[in-house]
């Protein structure tokens, strides 16, 4: 037996002796600090030092606020979400054969994108490749592929890096650092949790590591400007001592594309390399989804992912019940509030469409960013934030949204002079006293079918 799975059977032991909640808790402290050390040990004599041209490119990332991460794959094709090969138990061959059959006619790249920037997003995340190991490019160094393994043929990544090109909407990529298809991937956690898996102890890991460089060195270099890698799949080895040899990757992502920015969905301390921090399903500082215990908020940009339908990243036929325009404004003005990105996921159909709740939804959305994008676009945290809602500033400017009206008051502790307030929308003044430590504004009626009222104080220096 090894060692990894001897851990592992203690941790579950002891399970039945601590509170789940202390068990967790002493978990992710043990796993946090093991994953610095290796990190460290990884990362011992170098610097990252990024290039001008990198950090210019994170001053524009900070500009959108607001992406559309999609998740896609022929794991579309049960319709049971992205982890449908383990969580179902679906047996590993059957699995693989679903590939022959994947065939998504109504893909429409332009389509895709049009959407994407009616609903007011600046950039899109796609799935290159989740944890199965299927490739949706088109790769010398796999078979595995749409292109190769599929009737359908066609590279789907370049239709959408040629349309996101011509129409100057930014293009990042997700790539996973698990692959339960490939037999020189070593063996890890989830291989041990889920029996339909194949177990491989004991491989080496340089030709998986080669394996996934030939595939990064292809996504820069066959389909022009990437904004990003967002990197993923931590979680397989965080329990052993497996070192995936992050500089050395990163620093290639960055010598093919200096500008290309790099994060880690690690969920703990900014590593060397990283360019922005992820939260996954978590404002920044705050920890919902249990992945935000640990690492602190950086310095770094920041972007926040969540989900258009609660509880599946991939198409799922049975969580068709997408979030209203309401709820989604509702969210990306707080994350915008918290000086932070949005990333909204959506799991296409296997046919390749766009589920239609959830294009009605960000249809919503941008008809709101249509009057209010000047309040979320290009700005900065904003000073204050509560039960009411949250603000952004931009220079002197700062916008108070509220997406949950306290009365017919509401105090604001600011450490700043208020010189005027008005609705923003319209620009009717709003009354207000200036007090010592704060500002009493006096809220207008709320206007019939706008879910957040934003008003605009014009202040001196924060």
């Amino acid at each position: 037996m090894t060692i990894n799975r001897i851990l592992s059977r203690c941790m579950v032991a002891a399970a039945t002796l601590l509170p789940a909640t202390a068990l967790a808790q002493n978990v992710e402290s043990n796993l946090q600090s093991e994953f610095a050390k290796k990190a460290i040990d990884s990362g011992a004599q170098r610097e990252y030092v990024p290039t001008k041209e990198n950090l210019e490119a994170r001053k524009e990332f900070e500009k959108k606020r607001f992406g559309i991460f999609i998740h896609w794959g022929f794991y579309s094709m049960p319709g049971q979400g992205e982890w449908v090969l383990t969580r179902s138990n679906v047996p590993f061959d059957e699995y693989v054969e679903l590939a022959s059959g994947f065939y998504p006619s109504k893909f429409d790249a332009k389509e895709w994108i049009d959407l994407f920037k009616e609903a007011g997003a600046k950039y899109m995340v796609f799935t290159t490749r989740h944890h199965d190991g299927f490739s949706m490019f088109d790769s010398k160094y796999t078979d595995y592929d749409i292109v190769d393994a599929t009737p359908f043929k066609r590279d789907v990544l370049k239709e959408l890096a040629d349309e996101c090109h011509k129409q100057d909407f930014g293009l990042n990529l997700y790539y996973s650092h698990v692959d339960w298809y490939r037999d020189d991937y070593p063996t890890g956690w989830s291989a041990g949790e889920y029996p339909n898996l194949k177990k491989h102890d004991d491989v080496p890991y340089e030709p998986y590591f080669n394996f996934m460089n030939n595939q990064l060195t292809e996504l820069l270099t066959n389909y022009g400007k990437i904004g990003g890698i967002w990197f993923d799949g931590v979680f397989d080895h965080r329990r052993d001592s497996m070192d995936w040899h992050f500089p050395e990757q990163f620093d290639l992502v960055h010598k093919l594309q200096p500008e290309c920015l790099i994060a880690n969905n690690h969920h703990r301390q900014i590593q060397y390399g990283e360019d922005f921090q992820i939260f996954e399903r978590d404002l920044p500082g705050e920890n919902k989804s249990g992945f935000g215990t640990a690492g602190g908020v950086s310095e770094l940009p920041l972007e926040t992912c969540q989900q258009i339908v609660n509880g599946s990243w991939g198409y799922h036929v049975n969580k068709m019940n997408c979030k209203s325009p309401a709820e989604l404004i509702g969210t990306l003005v707080a994350t915008a509030g918290k000086g932070a990105n949005l990333l909204l996921n959506i799991g296409p159909r296997p046919n390749g469409s766009i589920p239609g709740p959830a294009a009605e939804s960000l249809r919503g959305l941008g008809k709101w960013l249509d009057k209010y994008g000047e309040t979320i676009y290009e700005t900065d945290k904003g000073d204050v934030s509560g039960s009411w809602g949250s603000s952004t500033r931009k220079g002197d400017r700062l916008f108070v949204h509220i997406t949950r009206r306290p009365g017919d008051e509401l105090y604001l502790p600011l450490y700043c002079k208020v010189k005027s307030a008005k609705l923003f929308i319209d620009g009717t003044p709003v009354k207000f006293d200036q007090w010592k430590h704060g500002v009493q504004l006096q809220l207008p009626e709320a206007t019939e079918g706008e879910p957040v009222m934003v008003l605009e104080l014009l202040t001196a220096a924060k």
